[in-house]
């Protein structure tokens, strides 16, 4: 038995366990030419939820369906990144895809390519020797993208999606990945609200900062001081002060925007930081209040994923 057909039996193994009903593994295969983005790709699919995995021998393909399936909670999405250098090459790739597929593994090929003349600038700006450069007659890089150009020419034809970066932006790279393998929802954003007190330092990751040091401190009313912007005392105080109410609203139309951008840019994830001096009273009852307007911990309609934390409520 070869090496392919021991995954492939391992591959049907598995899938022959999973219940009825269940969600079946999805396998992308990400290849093409050194230089065409699949580092790229294979962020933008992690981002999207898949595994992601560099130069998986062919063998241990169907012992990482069989992983994934196992796993709490189970792996449904696993993307493997091949380039020429891999050892799936030696073999069969359209062998190895048609016996994933007969034994009920959706699989995928995804193929990256590019212009000569790219290939060329961008080996340029990362100063890389090309994987085959050291392989061709004369060893330059041109002749080493014409060598790989070469062997991948069938993996191309076999591709299920092919992908010319030659034109094209990382954004419009990520938005293309997003259409094809995001799902229904491809641009849904996850949008993190964090209080926190400025006398511990800003947030490192915060990709916004509002500033509430500006309304009166609860820490002043004696009454308030021992509760949190959690509490509805302190929460309807801070609310209720001369500019709180333009702010929040003010706040709410900047990440509105803010988020429009970012989805269009392929960017998945953001952080808005809300601080006051300590991070107790008027910054975590801004944010949540935020959180509310943004819908936090509901079905917000624009498919985004809202939380709110708090970052340094109770640390005095």
């Amino acid at each position: 038995m070869t090496r392919v057909e021991a995954s492939s039996n391992a591959v049907a193994k598995s899938s022959s366990t999973t219940e009825i009903g269940e969600q079946p593994v999805e396998v992308v295969i990400v290849t093409g030419l050194s230089g065409a983005g699949r580092g790229t790709a294979a962020k933008v699919l992690e981002d999207l939820g898949y595994y992601v995995a560099d130069n998986l021998p062919p063998e241990l393909i169907g012992r990482l369906v069989e992983l994934g399936e196992s796993a709490v909670p189970p792996i449904r999405k696993l993307a493997m990144v091949m380039d020429v250098r891999s050892r799936f090459f030696t073999g069969n790739l359209s062998a190895v895809t048609e016996q994933l597929r007969a034994a009920g593994v959706p699989t995928r090929i995804l193929f990256l390519e590019a212009s000569d003349d790219v290939l060329i600038r961008r080996y340029g700006f990362a100063r890389r020797r090309h994987p085959l450069q050291s392989e061709s007659a004369d060893g330059t890089l041109t002749a080493g993208i014409a060598a790989e150009r070469a062997r991948l020419s069938s993996v191309k034809t076999a591709a299920d999606l092919v992908i010319d970066t030659t034109a094209l932006s990382i954004h419009q790279l990520h938005r293309k990945l997003e259409e094809a393998y995001g799902g229904a929802t491809p641009t849904a954003l996850q949008l993190t609200i964090q209080s926190f007190g400025f006398k511990y330092g800003v947030p490192l990751d915060a990709d916004m900062v509002l500033d509430l040091r500006f309304l009166p401190n609860p820490h002043w009313v004696p009454e308030l001081r021992e509760q949190t912007g959690q509490d509805a005392p302190v929460s309807e105080y801070v609310l209720s002060r001369p500019g709180a109410q333009d702010y929040l609203g003010t706040g709410r139309h900047l990440i509105d925007l803010t988020t429009e951008g970012y989805r269009q840019e392929g960017k998945r994830y953001m952080t808005v930081a809300v601080g006051c001096t300590g991070g107790k009273h008027r910054s975590v009852a801004i944010a949540e209040a935020l959180g509310e307007l943004l819908g936090a911990g509901a079905n917000n309609g624009s498919g985004d994923v809202v939380r709110v934390v708090h970052r340094d409520l109770g640390r005095e």
